[in-house]
């Protein structure tokens, strides 16, 4: 795309004013950490900032008219998102607008609307530092972990593990392990229609999580590989004439 990726970042922004630890570890809110570092990348046009408080929960006709890309931060307010609005990134996504959905966001409504799945799977948090969680890169040759090294390793997070009701990927990218001695499909690439979904795990509010160099590269390559084809917005489907004349 010549003329840069358009962003929105959308956060339910809830954590960064109850916790005073997520305050403290993103004083710029989660959103605004991941927004600042994509900002700054090469072949970014633009990061707009989206929170679920704001007019039209973020989500408004305008925003996404400017979005080629959304990445996805929810936790603890999935069911105050309007099924207007889930039903408004749906379809954008089907019509080309990527998607990253980060972290608790596989519950969100846009989600689980573009998977027909509930999403479910296991979870714990260990204590206030949490555990070990080793994400294994299983595509190397996927663009997303361009410039990656084979695993990303992660001092203290919440762990997620398998079954995790998904409807299988299109390409598995990353597998996580954990100190506990679960596993988890922890990156996970869809095509939906015109439009592209990457699920990626990390992203507790209680840790660094999105100060970390390679999480934050994992996030920036998904952007660049979810970003629109333009030729894609211009296919056509419903009653169809014949290209070639019909006896």
């Amino acid at each position: 795309m010549s003329q840069g990726i358009r962003v929105t970042v959308w956060n339910e922004g809830i954590h960064e004013k109850e916790m005073p630890r997520c305050q403290e570890i993103y004083p710029l809110g989660m959103g605004g950490t991941i927004a600042s570092y994509l900002e700054k990348q090469p072949g970014i046009a633009s990061v707009h900032c989206s929170l679920l408080d704001d007019p039209d929960q973020g989500l408004s006709e305008e925003i996404l008219d400017n979005t080629d890309v959304m990445t996805w931060w929810g936790h603890k307010a999935h069911d105050q998102v309007t099924d207007e609005n889930a039903r408004r990134v749906q379809e954008r996504v089907l019509k080309g607008m990527g998607l990253i959905v980060l972290h608790s966001g596989h519950y969100s409504k846009p989600f689980t609307s573009l998977m027909g799945t509930r999403c479910n799977l296991k979870w714990r948090e260990h204590g206030e530092h949490g555990e070990k969680e080793r994400l294994w890169v299983v595509d190397p040759a996927h663009p997303i972990v361009e410039g990656l090294p084979e695993y990303i390793e992660l001092p203290s997070t919440e762990m997620y593990g398998e079954p995790f009701g998904i409807p299988q990927p299109d390409q598995l990218v990353f597998i996580s392990w954990f100190q506990g001695g679960e596993v988890f499909r922890s990156g996970c690439c869809w095509h939906k229609e015109a439009g592209r979904v990457f699920y990626f795990k990390p992203g507790h509010e209680s840790f660094p999580i999105y100060h970390n160099e390679h999480v934050m590269k994992v996030i920036y390559n998904a952007v660049k590989w979810a970003a629109p084809v333009r030729m894609a917005r211009g296919y056509t489907q419903g009653n169809y004439q014949p290209l070639e004349q019909l006896d």
